[in-house]
């Protein structure tokens, strides 16, 4: 079951596949395993740029590279047979060709799914050779084999931040939201991951938010989708919602009450897109009336993940600043003393918030 993982996905550091990628405020990533124990051996510069790095360093999460390795895990194409590598024109016009069997199709496919995984350049290569609107056609084609192969396929390409921008001005955008509606098996999943993917680029998130269908898909997975469905559609809201315009577009399609059902059921991806969505005052309105959902949000804080708690703790924040019922009601259910355990925690960023909701629900106790 074994697949060739892309070098991007290795840490710097150790060289190995990374399980939990961060980004360093130089702008590069390692596997957070890798960097802390560089950090904690008294480094204070990023070990590729020799930059200094601020006091304390911050570790920011790359949910998107990290989606994309998951993503990968998954596949489990074979290893090719051929003593030479493939012709990827060759391969192209059996996608073309009126008189392709679907066997041949699929099995070009594959190998040019093999063909751009084992390097960037090759990847380059391809995405200038005509095999983008070939491989698009497939998606909307009708066959299930073919639309979750073409999606493996532009997931590959995408990795690079110069074929994203090329990807979408060859219409991607379109034909992976209609996936992301009418797919069947895997391809809702690898439709939101290459959503999540494109979405790294600023200039993308405003292309992909503009699609009518796009936002409003991502929402409609979230809500009806299988447990790996609603990871990556939660993965690709997060990525797009870090635009002002996604948010009130994801707000305003119904995304905070199937969010906080989400976020209730264990799906912590989920606390991450409603930390986003309550710097709005439409989405702290509809968080507000929720019933229960200061329960939720404090089950977090106790029993979550680090990253769970800090998104927890950032939502609380700007629900107590906002409401003095929501802070009051905060007070009655122990949450500051909460707050004050956490200074000690490990992870800097849950510190850092902890310590912003304490300021806060001290000015609501000192209004009671």
């Amino acid at each position: 079951m074994a697949v060739e993982l892309p070098d991007d996905f290795k840490c710097p550091i150790s060289l190995e596949i990374m399980s939990d990628p961060v980004i360093l405020s130089s702008g590069h990533t390692f596997d957070r395993a890798s960097i802390q124990q560089w950090l904690d051996a008294g480094h204070r510069s990023c070990p590729i740029t020799k930059l200094p790095l601020p006091e304390p360093p911050s570790l920011i999460p790359n949910h998107a590279l990290r989606s994309l390795i998951s993503n990968y895990t998954l596949l489990s194409l074979p290893k090719p047979h051929h003593p030479h590598p493939p012709n990827p024109q060759a391969l192209i016009q059996l996608l073309i060709s009126p008189s392709s069997q679907l066997e041949d199709k699929l099995n070009s496919l594959d190998q040019l799914s093999r063909l751009c995984k084992r390097d960037s350049a090759i990847r380059r290569r391809l995405a200038e050779s005509g095999a983008v609107s070939a491989v698009l056609n497939c998606i909307d084609s009708g066959e299930p084999g073919l639309q979750e192969k073409a999606l493996h396929f532009v997931l590959n390409l995408s990795l690079d931040d110069d074929s994203k921008v090329g990807l979408v001005a060859e219409g991607i955008v379109g034909k992976v939201v209609y996936a992301l509606h009418c797919g069947v098996g895997d391809s809702r999943a690898v439709a939101a991951t290459v959503l999540t993917s494109l979405a790294v680029l600023e200039v993308n998130k405003v292309t992909i938010g503009s699609y009518p269908d796009a936002i409003p898909g991502l929402v409609s997975l979230l809500q009806m989708g299988t447990s790996r469905e609603r990871k990556e559609a939660a993965t690709a809201l997060f990525t797009l919602c870090s635009f002002s315009e996604n948010r009130v577009r994801a707000i305003q399609c119904g995304a905070v009450p199937i969010l906080i059902q989400n976020a209730d059921s264990g799906l912590e991806r989920a606390v991450e897109v409603l930390g986003l969505l309550a710097k709005c005052k439409l989405a702290r309105d509809e968080m507000l009336r929720f019933c229960g959902f200061l329960d939720i949000l404090i089950g977090i804080v106790s029993n979550g993940s680090s990253r769970g708690v800090q998104y927890a703790l950032l939502t609380l924040s700007s629900l107590c600043c906002y409401s003095e019922k929501m802070g009051l009601e905060a007070l009655r259910e122990g949450l500051f003393e909460t707050c004050v355990g956490l200074l000690e925690d490990d992870n800097e960023k849950v510190r850092r918030n902890a310590k912003m909701l304490i300021q806060i629900l001290q000015g609501k106790r000192r209004n009671v």
